[in-house]
């Protein structure tokens, strides 16, 4: 009898452990099934300003909770728009395995290029540089760099003293390509004989003019640092911190020279002295001699 209870025990706790077991992997199964989503990623590294091809897509299940805004979910938007009937073109370098975003793509309808990655109201231009201009090639795609133009100021003397004058025309202006290099992922040095920078047409007309006018220096200034500066430019006069030949010399003044001192003697006023004055202002004033302590001193009224 108590052989027969434990049986049934065993028999009960088997059947209800498999049916745990099998509500728990149904449960698994649907959350599972729940939790992700089909997002687009790279399947190899995208230069910027590259049109997407499908050999460069692909479609990979994605945690719903954390799928990044504005992640693309139809490859096939990407390589035929629904407006242009043309893929899309990326704006920034884009790594393997990572999703693709709207945010990362340039507008619709753009051509492919180092035109897609100009900022809208922005222009492309191109100076020409050299190891030492172009900061020993650490001026790199995505860096900031300020313009510093060398010329002559019309504004210096007539003698042509000061005439030379370095300034700092532009700042904070982005670096597109190094030479036909527009990627921003590498970090080493490129000694190149041009720089591509996006400015604004305005900036462009200066930039233009400076180089007409002037040498160019290209000044490497850290990305998070925007702060405008103005200077008033520097001269051989400031360099040299030297006083201008043309001032006028102000004139030394010399000290007057001091009288010799004279060696105090004791004070002897003759009686005939004190006679004398007593007798040049009796008319005046009325005066008595005094005789005290055997000093003698004359007293007037």
């Amino acid at each position: 009898m108590k052989n027969t209870r434990a049986l049934v025990m065993i028999v009960v706790s088997l059947v209800i452990g498999l049916f745990a077991v099998i509500m728990a992997s149904r449960w698994i199964a649907e959350q599972t099934s729940l939790a992700t989503s089909k997002v687009v990623v790279a399947t190899k590294d995208v230069d910027l300003g590259t049109r997407l091809a499908p050999e460069m897509l692909t479609l990979v299940e994605w945690p719903r909770t954390s799928v990044p805004a504005g992640a693309i979910q139809d490859q096939n938007a990407l390589l035929k728009d629904p407006q242009s009937q043309e893929p899309r073109v990326v704006k920034v370098s884009v790594f393997k395995g990572e999703p693709i975003l709207e945010s990362k793509l340039a507008p619709v309808g753009t051509k492919g290029g180092l035109s897609a990655v100009i900022k809208e109201g922005k222009r492309a231009i191109t100076v020409r540089v050299n190891d030492v201009v172009g900061v020993a090639g650490f001026a790199l795609p995505g860096n900031y760099v300020d313009i510093l133009v060398n010329t002559d100021d019309d504004r210096s003397k007539p003698d042509g003293r000061n005439k030379t004058v370095s300034k700092i025309v532009l700042e904070n202006i982005l670096v597109l390509a190094v030479a036909q290099e527009s990627g921003r992922d590498d970090t080493k040095p490129k000694v190149v004989s041009a720089v591509t920078l996006e400015v604004s047409p305005e900036q462009a007309e200066n930039l233009d003019l400076a180089r007409s006018v002037g040498t160019l220096s290209l000044v490497l200034r850290n990305q998070i640092d925007t702060a405008a500066v103005t200077t008033d430019g520097a001269n051989k006069q400031q360099l040299l911190q030297r006083v201008n030949d043309t001032e006028v010399a102000r004139p030394v003044e010399v000290a007057a020279p001091m009288a010799k001192a004279v060696p105090s003697r004791p004070r002897v006023i003759a009686y005939k002295q004190r006679v004398a004055q007593v007798e040049s202002s009796r008319a005046d004033r009325d005066c008595v001699e005094v005789i005290k302590e055997g000093a003698r001193h004359v007293e007037c009224f």
